[in-house]
């Protein structure tokens, strides 16, 4: 506990997003929000899920207003990132694993069902603790409240499907809701003028958005 919440806690938290439909495609990014307090990774990792979460316009239909459409359900993403930092098997230091497709989310956490806990109770969201005193934790700063609806909240929008119990992990699944195609990447040039570093790092979060976008 110590060390999970030292401004150096030397744990990496990392979220990398693939090309494609699987690891085998190219990656094209990993951001690191590790490596200091937990506390301050999962916040981070929260507010990142945010910014990746791009309103689409959804043009069919429309008589006037525009309807605006989430990427993916962010309740479902706090809930899963919150259940993963808090049931994680710290032990060994191994941390979740957040991962993004052409057409999902993975989010992975270390260990499995807690011996008190039923498979029943845990998709009906009888809360078992796995880290009891970073459980107290969270409590107190009201990051969770002990109720057990994080799981319940998941398996409402997307059912039991979305969670896969594993003999060592367990990975929350959260796909995304396509409703436009994009065209092309944009490159680090624009016509023969180069680019300075300012100007290249908002192109990449441009790539990071249309990379979400492309329908693969």
């Amino acid at each position: 506990m110590a060390q999970l919440l030292s401004d150096n806690s030397h744990v990496p938290i990392r979220v990398a997003i693939f090309e494609g439909k699987t690891k085998a495609s190219k990656m094209y990014s990993v951001k690191e929000f590790g490596y200091k307090c937990l506390l301050y990774s999962l916040n981070d990792v929260l507010n990142y899920g945010d910014v990746l979460n791009i309103p689409q316009a959804n043009e069919k239909n429309r008589i006037m207003e525009r309807e605006e459409i989430m990427l993916f359900d962010f309740e479902c993403y706090r809930e899963a990132v919150i259940n993963a930092f808090l049931h994680n098997k710290w032990i060994h230091l191994n941390e979740p694993m957040i991962t993004l497709y052409s057409d999902r989310i993975e989010i992975l956490s270390r260990g499995t069902l807690p011996p008190m806990q039923t498979l029943d109770g845990f998709f009906e969201g009888h809360s078992v603790p796995v880290n009891e005193k970073l459980s107290e934790l969270f409590l107190q700063l009201h990051i969770s409240e002990k109720t057990g609806r994080g799981i319940p909240t998941i398996v409402n929008k997307y059912g039991k499907e979305a969670i896969a119990i594993n003999k060592d992990t367990i990975v929350v699944t959260i796909p995304f809701n396509r409703i436009n195609d994009v065209g092309n990447k944009v490159g680090n040039k624009v016509g023969n003028k180069l680019l300075n570093k300012s100007q290249i790092r908002v192109l990449r979060k441009l790539e990071i958005i249309l990379i979400l976008l492309n329908l693969n």
